[in-house]
């Protein structure tokens, strides 16, 4: 019995496959072998791009002069990617749309598409091409990844975060997670097309970043906390000198007078490591007008704190947290795990006096991200931090295509640090708090 049809397609289609990919192996070897290594450091990354795809065509052309236009054009790229980019990972990297890229080994690649995470076509030979990938990236960004340091954080080139672990501590192949970020970062603009807040929550932050208010955004993984930390600093002054702290750099701040300092970790003898505590310490000396950390996630949380309460207003982190309240608590824990033997009463006394508004940022069910709270931080009274909500999103419900839906509401209350944003020329208008349902 013959088999049917579409299992022969299957099979023809994966031995068109194996004939390309064995192609593609053939000519990069080649590739390699004419490659003259001493004359490449002379010429530009436009020019040597140009010249080696040349040599390619020419080897197209000599080892299967059959290909179709469409397949050696393909082929062609693919080839140039081996050589000089990230391989399969170009792919993936340009297609649009694309917000997380996960790999769990070379032949188990996923993406997340509109908040949904669906299997990709795209698949490395083996192990070891996705190794080579893999420290091609890391390399250029000085980090290493091996046996030894079987962990590493990184940045691709257009600022895209890559998180890695490789074998023995990943038991089914290396495993890749890379946050595309674009090279162009998301526009205010963008995301009120979005609905990630309403104009009127813009006209509160807009002006709590020019009077130079501390705010910490917190949010779960992949809830938008970086891209809610870029958009508003576009609102700082370009006069103002701000210094970054991140362990992998994420920031695309569009001022002028910015200084980008990066987490460094131990070498291979385990020496060499500069931590967050020592970039926020080291930060302190270079006369910042603001401090902007990536994440807050150990002992530099309290570094944070004190910088905030010692002249450096205006500063700005991120946390990994929940809602406001369980942001609160996460940091006293930070402070307490970073071995500060200072009391719990002490710990909330220094949040509530550094600290003045805190933002949530989700992502609800089907993908959607929504700023949720803009909660103002008030006081202590005797031992508890005292908060309250402005501005609140509202969850209506679950539509159609899985998604949450909701709206937004103004809770009624006037901020008590308005007078701060009055003497700093800030003017809002006089029903912006009025409790109601935004937008409408």
């Amino acid at each position: 019995m013959p088999p049917p049809p579409s299992a022969a397609r299957n099979r023809r289609a994966e031995s068109s496959k194996d004939e390309f990919e064995q192609l593609k192996r053939l000519i990069h070897g080649k590739l390699v072998d004419k490659l003259d290594l001493s004359r490449l450091g002379e010429l530009e990354g436009d020019t040597l791009r140009r010249e080696i795809r040349l040599v390619v065509e020419h080897l197209c052309d000599t080892e299967n002069p059959l290909l179709n236009r469409s397949e050696r054009e393909r082929l062609i790229e693919e080839v140039l990617d081996e050589t000089f980019g990230f391989g399969p990972l170009e792919i993936l990297m340009k297609e649009d749309g694309v917000a997380d890229i996960m790999i769990n080994g070379p032949k188990n690649v996923f993406v997340e598409k509109k908040g949904r995470i669906v299997r990709s076509p795209v698949t490395f030979r083996d192990d070891e091409h996705l190794l080579q990938i893999l420290d091609r990236i890391v390399s250029r960004v000085g980090r290493r990844v091996d046996e030894t340091s079987p962990m590493v954080d990184a940045r691709l080139p257009d600022g895209s975060r890559l998180n890695a672990i490789i074998p023995p501590l990943a038991l089914d192949g290396p495993s890749l997670t890379i946050r595309k970020f674009g090279s162009k970062p998301l526009a205010l603009e963008d995301l009120l097309r979005f609905g990630a807040f309403t104009p009127e929550m813009v006209m509160l932050l807009e002006g709590a970043i020019k009077a130079r208010l501390n705010i910490i955004i917190s949010g779960g993984t992949g809830s938008g906390k970086t891209t809610m930390l870029n958009t508003l600093s576009s609102f700082i002054q370009n006069d103002q000198r701000i210094v970054t702290i991140e362990d992998a750099a994420e920031l695309q701040l569009q001022q002028e007078h910015v200084l980008r300092l990066e987490t460094r970790p131990a070498n291979i003898e385990g020496k060499g490591q500069i931590t967050a505590t020592d970039l926020v310490k080291n930060a302190l000396r270079m006369r910042p007008d603001r401090i902007i950390i990536g994440e807050c996630r150990g002992a530099e949380t309290l570094d944070m704190l004190q910088a905030m309460n010692t002249g450096h207003e205006g500063s700005m982190t991120t946390v990994h947290a929940n809602n406001p309240r369980d942001a609160v608590s996460r940091i006293e824990t930070m402070v307490t795990m970073g071995g500060a033997e200072l009391p719990l009463k002490a710990i909330r006394h220094q949040f509530s006096s550094a600290v003045d508004l805190i933002i949530q940022a989700s992502r609800l069910q089907g993908g959607p991200r929504k700023v949720t709270h803009i909660t103002e931080v008030l006081n202590m009274e005797q031992d508890t931090i005292i908060m309250q909500d402005i501005f609140l999103f509202k969850q209506d419900g679950i539509d159609e295509e899985g998604r949450s839906f909701g709206h937004y509401e103004s809770t009624g209350v006037r901020p008590s640090f308005m007078h701060r944003l009055e003497s700093a020329g800030v003017r809002l208008p006089a029903n912006l708090f009025a409790a109601r349902r935004l937008g409408q």
